[in-house]
């Protein structure tokens, strides 16, 4: 089946580092999504593509977003759109929140090379495998498999300290204890606040979940990356006492990363999750 795909670049959506389980094998990527294994690739502006249907590709990887307008949202200065020019086309992807919200638990203070490797192992110790194309593939764990698994095999995995966190952040979600698709009908600021009373979700770790499963466009996530985005390229919108203490230090404290975030959200307004993707993936890019 395929699919016309103006404004979109397949590439660079897969490797600007929201997601962690697709691998490009030949001109064809393959990524497991819930309980499948799909292929997708792109000829110029055709998508190809097989084991999914057309209305789900659109919506995983965001193909209804109006990007042009999100482009004229967003273009307020010189570095995003630079950003912009650079790696058009790129769409933040609807993934599944719950394996959202794991990958990003074990994404703290790790490498994307490093996270791709936890998740993998952990995929394979707790998943089901599911052959396709000849090649075999690993759904990822459901909530009762790691609620359920001992905290040393889930440190086998290459989780660290982040297997407690895996442990017991998956026995409120199996136990239904919290419900992840309810943060949907939230408006963002509560949806952020409930996030954050799952162990080893931080104010970080909330946003890239809020953005990249649960359709907050808003949410705007600081890491190492953006600071120094916001050092190099923003200084000059935030307050001089704040950027002389952040860019001393190597970490925010919860009261700082709130003001960056703040000024992200409010400076690129409705759609600051899609400035931040550009403006992460530029930075990254062309250090």
């Amino acid at each position: 089946m395929k699919l016309d795909a103006v404004l979109f670049n397949l590439d660079v959506t897969l490797c600007c580092g929201q997601v962690f389980r697709w691998d490009k094998k030949g001109d064809w990527w393959y990524g497991v999504v819930r309980d499948k294994v799909l292929k997708i690739r792109q000829v110029k502006a055709e998508l190809e593509f097989g084991n999914a249907d057309e209305k789900f590709v659109e919506c995983y990887f965001g193909l209804d977003d109006d990007l042009q307008e999100i482009r004229d949202e967003i273009g307020k200065d010189k570095q995003i759109k630079e950003a912009l020019r650079e790696f058009w086309g790129l769409r933040i992807i609807r993934q599944d929140p719950w394996e959202c919200l794991i990958s990003y638990i074990c994404a703290t203070y790790k490498s994307i090379a490093a996270i791709k490797g936890m998740l993998l192992k952990l995929s394979r110790k707790f998943g089901e495998r599911v052959t396709f194309d000849g090649c075999d593939f690993y759904t990822f764990p459901t909530p009762g498999k790691l609620a359920n698994a001992a905290d040393k095999s889930l440190a086998e995995c290459g989780l660290g300290y982040r297997a407690k966190y895996v442990l017991e952040t998956s026995k409120k979600i199996y136990s239904k204890g919290f419900e992840l698709e309810h943060l949907r009908q939230l408006p963002y600021e509560q949806a952020k606040n409930e996030l954050v009373t799952l162990p080893g979700v931080g104010l970080k770790v909330a946003d890239c979940i809020l953005l990249f499963s649960l359709g907050k466009l808003e949410a705007f996530p600081v890491d190492v990356w953006m600071r120094r985005v916001i050092l190099n390229h923003y200084a000059k919108e935030l307050p001089n006492e704040l950027i002389q203490k952040i860019s001393k230090q190597d970490s925010l404290s919860n009261g700082e990363y709130a003001k960056l975030n703040e000024f992200g959200r409010n400076y690129f307004g409705e759609y600051a999750g899609y400035a931040q993707e550009y403006l992460y993936h530029y930075e990254r890019t062309t250090q």
